[in-house]
């Protein structure tokens, strides 16, 4: 009878497949990553070299590239850019309408959800007596 070696096998892929894998997403990486990578000796050659290559470079693709602009950076920057080549009325009727429809949502927000509890301050007990420790604080020196 003839032995047949069973497959190997890492998410469903085989050796060849995890290393073009590897491959593939480590060439899309930023040369500073990729030269990070070879330091710190992540090698695409061996089973768990390959496994671990690949599950660090899973982390690396979840990490947000601190050089790309966040989506509030790029509004920020189209807003500035559109400032431009509008008129001074232009922007205090925007600012207008926006204001109307900022408090038009927190009414339905506050229909929506009404705050029920009561909140008591007792402003008998808070000693209205400024510590000794705070005027020598402020006390100048002669």
């Amino acid at each position: 009878m003839a032995n047949k070696k069973q497959k190997r096998l890492f998410c469903g892929m085989n050796y060849r497949e995890v290393q073009r894998s590897n491959s593939d997403r480590r060439s899309k990486l930023p040369q500073k990553k990729q030269k990070w990578l070879k330091a710190e000796r992540y090698k695409n050659v061996g089973w768990d070299n390959i496994i671990a290559l690949y599950q660090k470079l899973n982390d690396l693709s979840l990490q947000p590239d601190p050089n790309e602009e966040t989506l509030e950076d790029l509004f920020l920057k189209a807003d500035r850019i559109g400032n431009k080549y509008q008129t001074p009325a232009e922007i205090a009727a925007f600012n207008q309408q926006l204001s109307v429809e900022v408090n038009e949502i927190a009414d339905e927000i506050d229909r929506q959800f009404p705050d029920t509890e009561m909140e008591f301050i007792d402003y008998s007990k808070l000693d209205r007596k400024p510590k000794q420790a705070a005027k020598d604080k402020y006390r100048t020196q002669a």
